[in-house]
């Protein structure tokens, strides 16, 4: 039923080696086509004979789509895309802003697929990064020795910023792989290590990172405090790794945390999952910079971070699934607004390290309900030529769901 919609779109994958790799159901409807919107360099691996008009795409591509789409509604619709549609491609764009109704995905292999055959990895083992629109931090996540990674590059200049990076987090000795037009007939392996990376490349690759050894990153809350640039406001080790254990990330949930500090429980909440997302409130502007800084150096340069104080800042944000305060509990409105921001099933979580904040929370408690946990931390030190005992400030979190 769908194939007799009129106003069908058919997305058809395409690789390197153009026209003559495609099967017999992609080549029919392009051949059908009246129209075929795609890339410079897609549209021109259509033979002659193919007669539908062409349409480059424009720049920037997303806010001009749906007026493209409107413009030859009920006519016969091709979109090119490169490799897998529905891999890191526009297929998925176009069934999110089309519905699957009106959207028919023939595929082809994908960049990452072609390229775990060539270097021999096992795919489902193998982390894979779209840096096409993706800041190259991002990669810092996945960062950790033995790790392979294979990374959609942006451009021909994405090679040499992963090198960079890769030397920065200490993997100068990683081995890059630059897979130039897979599948094509211009394919071509250029391989390097990071630090001695000097290579220039087609524009159109993947690369694949090795990363051998190198500074080993924890994937589970609670990194070491020394991972963080600070002035002192970091909510310490043990009281972060219980503080995200309450929060309970799940994918796709987004965060407030409220009186950001250091960042580090945004930075940990993003981390848990590629799409965990957070949104992070501090009042100081030395601490949004030093936030921006850590996230970066952590792989989450998505997070966002509002400079101004709540509750006025929380305004017009994002419905959060969760929310984190952990600072400004006594200011008034704070713990109300943040209370009312929430949806059903929400959850809030407040950590209290004075008295004053430790009544507040005590407060909340007793009107809403929820759990209250107090921590007391001790780290050995040296006392003289022996160990003893040095006791942090202890923590009360009071947790609840809405």
């Amino acid at each position: 039923m769908r194939a007799d919609n009129p106003d069908l779109v058919t997305v058809v994958g395409i690789g390197a080696g153009g026209w003559s790799d495609l099967a017999g159901t992609p080549m029919s409807a392009l051949a059908a086509a009246e129209v075929i919107f795609g890339s410079s360099r897609q549209l021109e691996l259509l033979p002659p004979e193919v007669g539908a008009t062409r349409v480059p795409w424009p720049s920037p591509l997303l806010p001009a789509l749906p007026g493209l789409l409107d413009e030859h509604r009920g006519r016969r619709v091709c979109v090119l895309a490169s490799g897998d549609p529905m891999f890191h491609g526009i297929g998925a764009t176009l069934v999110r802003l089309l519905g699957i109704d009106r959207v028919r995905v023939e595929s082809h292999p994908s960049a990452a697929s072609l390229a775990a055959a060539r270097m021999g990895w096992p795919l489902a083992g193998t982390d894979v990064l779209s840096l096409v629109t993706a800041d190259p931090a991002a990669l810092r996540r996945l960062l950790n020795p033995g790790r392979r990674i294979l990374v959609l590059s942006r451009d021909a200049g994405t090679p040499a910023q992963v090198a960079e990076l890769l030397v920065d987090a200490g993997f100068g000795a990683a081995r890059l792989t630059v897979l130039e037009q897979l599948g094509g007939p211009g394919e071509r392996l250029v391989e390097g290590t990071a630090a001695e990376w000097s290579h220039e490349v087609d524009p159109l690759h993947v690369i694949a990172v090795d990363c051998g050894a190198g500074p080993a990153v924890p994937v589970v809350p609670g990194l070491p405090d020394d991972a963080y640039e600070t002035d002192g406001q970091l909510t310490k080790r043990e009281v972060r790794a219980v503080t995200l254990a309450l929060l309970a990330p799940v994918p796709g949930a987004l965060l407030w945390d409220v009186g950001g500090g250091s960042g580090s429980i945004g930075i940990e909440w993003m981390r848990s999952h590629p799409d965990c997302r957070a949104v992070t409130v501090e009042s100081d502007p030395a601490r949004c910079a030093t936030i921006r800084a850590n996230a970066r150096s952590l792989g989450v340069p998505s997070l966002r971070v509002v400079e101004g104080r709540a509750p006025a800042a929380l305004a017009g944000l994002p419905t959060p699934d969760t929310i984190f305060i952990g600072g400004g509990l006594t200011r008034d409105g704070v713990l109300d607004a943040g209370l009312a921001a929430l949806p059903p099933g929400g959850r809030l979580v407040a950590n209290a390290v004075t008295v004053e904040s430790e009544a507040a929370v005590a407060a909340a408690h007793a009107k809403h309900g929820g759990e209250l946990v107090r921590l007391s931390v001790s780290r050995g030190s040296p006392v003289g030529g022996f160990t003893g005992w040095r006791t942090m400030m202890p923590v009360t979190i009071w947790s609840v769901t809405v």
